[in-house]
């Protein structure tokens, strides 16, 4: 187990690390340090960051430069404009009154081209609480949604995949049935050849409409993986169909019927992803041991899926969306898909909305998490903010640990993807 442990950080260091490194250098960089030698700060301490403007690695002088800072995704309590001076510059931003997050976003022009660039500290983040509230049927109406899901026959379906296969993996397209009316819910399942029973990662989505492809180099290593769309639609057709739904009859289905608790999108979402636990249950293949992970969209629902079913042995979620999605009506950062941003002017600013998200906010399921749970986020996160995830990691009273990188946004280094995978792994032993 150990050898196939090391064996998982190699491969994906090899992997990932030429993109992230294209990624990460522009030939501008703006470079902003807190002065304290630290991301971390209490409430009430001056944030002061001291900011430079670098071009081909050397310090830009005398470059004027525009800022403004507060709390993450909400309007800035300071802006101004500032030099660069001889090498760099620090600018005294305040403190925060509450715990939360506290980001700098710095906007600078060099050779004609505009250069933003944006860092974010962490205020006392332990002692940040969730705004949403929980319904006090949250429970029971969660039981009564499985309990009708368990009426229905699952009805399994596969699909061999040749072109996929491996010498040591099979490769499926599968789907099982996971509505009322015989909607069905489909993934891609990856197997090895070899006899014997295996434990089973489910891989859960992020947000968007697309073909999936499947992980056979850790079904290769003795797992069998399942990953799955969320769409009720096959998850191998051509390119331009998924485009064709993206833009059009699944354009923000984040919203859909969201006037309704029992129609919302995200029910048939959120059960036909509990029920690729009862798939896995089915495989004569699998041993009784299976974990759940994925980032954004899929952290929250691999919050969700923990929650729903207790037979998950461990999950580990990176900054998951759906997330204490009322904070915007609190004056603070909300959770993808930032559906009450702007409450002042926003048309879901409604108490039938409010109360429709109450029961899919990933906040309220992280309350019911019972197995062993690990969290990875970084501090410069737009998409899901990290306020939005420490809402929920720091709700959640299971077994717990979170991995930081405060310098990341919405992505992960190799080395974290690693992480991922080392956790599973020991988890699923």
């Amino acid at each position: 187990m150990k050898r196939l442990v090391l064996l998982l950080l190699a491969v994906l260091g090899v992997v990932s690390l030429p993109a992230q490194q294209n990624n990460l250098s522009p030939m501008v960089k703006i470079r902003m340090i807190p002065t304290k030698g630290s991301w971390e700060y209490k409430v009430g301490e001056p944030i002061k960051m001291e900011v430079s403007v670098e071009k081909h690695e050397l310090p830009l002088q005398q470059l004027t430069f525009y800022y403004e800072a507060g709390p993450e995704m909400v309007a800035p309590t300071v802006k101004g404009e500032a030099s660069t001076g001889k090498k760099s510059v620090t600018l005294d931003l305040g403190s925060m009154s509450e715990p939360g997050f506290f980001n700098l976003t710095v906007r600078a022009e060099v050779d004609g081209k505009t250069y933003t660039q944006w860092k974010t500290v962490a205020v006392d983040k332990e002692k940040l609480k969730p705004t949403v509230h929980m319904p006090d049927d949250f429970e029971a109406y969660w039981k009564e949604q499985l309990a009708a899901l368990d009426k229905i026959e699952l009805k399994p379906e596969y699909r061999l995949l040749p072109e996929r296969c491996t010498d040591k993996v099979d490769v499926y397209e599968i789907s099982y049935q996971y509505t009322p009316a015989g909607g069905r819910m489909y993934g891609i399942l990856c197997k090895p050849k070899a006899e014997g029973t295996y434990p089973a990662v489910l891989r859960v989505p992020g947000a968007g409409v697309r073909p999936y492809s499947g992980d056979t180099w850790l079904a290769s290593q003795g797992f069998i993986t399942l990953e799955v769309g969320i769409h009720g639609i096959p998850v191998t057709m051509d390119a331009g169909v998924y485009e064709a739904l993206r833009t059009g009859a699944l354009s923000r289905y984040q919203t859909m019927n969201i006037e309704s608790r029992d129609n919302y999108y995200y029910n048939k979402v959120y059960k036909g992803c509990k029920r690729a636990v009862d798939f896995i249950y089915q495989l004569p293949c699998f041993n009784g041991k299976c974990a759940v992970t994925g980032g954004s969209q899929g952290g929250a629902l691999t919050v969700v899926v923990a929650a729903l079913d207790p037979r998950i042995v461990c999950a580990s979620a990176s900054y998951p969306a759906l997330s204490d999605m009322t904070g915007y009506l609190y004056g603070r950062a909300g959770g993808w898909p930032h559906i009450l941003r702007n409450p002042e002017t926003n048309v879901f600013n409604r108490k039938e909305f409010i109360e429709t998200l109450s029961y899919y906010d990933v906040v309220n399921f992280a309350r019911l998490v019972k197995c062993p749970i690990q969290f990875i986020m970084g501090y410069n996160d737009k998409v899901c903010p990290p306020t939005s995830t420490f809402s929920v990691y720091n709700t959640v009273q299971s077994p717990k640990n979170v991995i930081i990188v405060p310098e990341i946004g919405h992505w992960l280094y190799s080395e974290q993807n690693a992480r991922v995978n080392e956790y599973l792994v020991r988890g699923l032993k």
